[in-house]
């Protein structure tokens, strides 16, 4: 089989399946580990596979720079920002991640919802101008990637902060690479975010679903539900309840 028919195949069963065992598929083709270790290296150089010891993992395809992800998976941004504005109480303080679904929650959330708003994203805060909550902002050196703020000061910033609820945006949800996104200090900042809320969701429109980034944000135990629309008859969704993770259900 030629390289590039390998490669194909190897991309299709990690669509499929959302994980590749190098050996496994290896002994299944009757080729060495290595040839199949060097074709995991050229997907994960092309971006379309994380690889993992044994193996590989399907990328997220929510690690794209900032005004693509606008278009990626729209409806299913607003169905999850709508149910995840629900669990939002009149009076209490929420931390907003940045990121595209948590500016669908500001347009989902009623304008006269008094509560108070945290967030280290300009994009998000700007967005809420005409919102009767009141609106804290977390500086700091600022991720273009992702319109955020991070780095140490934002770090401490965050570290003053006490709040009822933190919607946590990732690039990846999959049962064993776990909550991850694309850059070690965005991960870091969501973890001291995650930290100073009493309880957190993660925001998990249909692109996220069964894949993985680079760097691990919170085990699934740290979070107390993930929101998504995803059908409950997917597989990863079928994990995920295995392992004791709570779903909230976007219409």
């Amino acid at each position: 089989m030629l390289a590039a028919a390998r490669r194909d195949l190897l991309l299709e069963r990690l669509r499929r399946d959302g994980r590749i065992v190098a050996k496994d598929v290896a002994a299944e083709l009757g080729l060495s580990e290595d040839s199949i270790r060097r074709d995991l290296r050229e997907l994960d150089a092309a971006g379309v596979a994380v690889r993992v010891y044994g193996g590989a993992l399907l990328a997220s395809p929510a690690v794209a720079d900032y005004a693509t992800r606008t278009a990626v998976a729209p409806e299913s941004k607003r169905r999850v920002a709508a149910a995840a504005v629900a669990l939002i109480r009149p009076g209490s303080t929420v931390i907003l991640d940045g990121g595209t679904t948590t500016l669908a929650m500001v347009d989902a959330l009623p304008r006269s919802l008094p509560c108070t708003i945290v967030t280290h994203s300009p994009t998000v805060a700007a967005s809420l101008l005409d919102h009767a909550a009141d609106v804290f902002v977390i500086g700091g050196r600022l991720f273009k990637h992702s319109a955020v703020a991070c780095g140490a000061a934002a770090v401490e910033i965050a570290n003053g902060i006490s709040a009822d609820l933190f919607f946590l945006g990732v690039t990846g949800v999959h049962p064993t690479a776990g909550l991850t996104t694309g850059d070690p200090e965005e991960a870091a900042m969501k973890r001291a975010l995650a930290g100073r809320a009493g309880e957190t969701y993660v925001l998990a429109s249909e692109e996220k679903i069964g894949t993985a980034s680079r760097y691990a944000v919170l085990p699934f135990e740290e979070v107390t539900g993930i929101v998504t629309d995803t059908d409950a008859g997917d597989p990863t969704l079928r994990d995920l309840v295995d392992h004791g993770v709570r779903l909230i259900r976007a219409a």
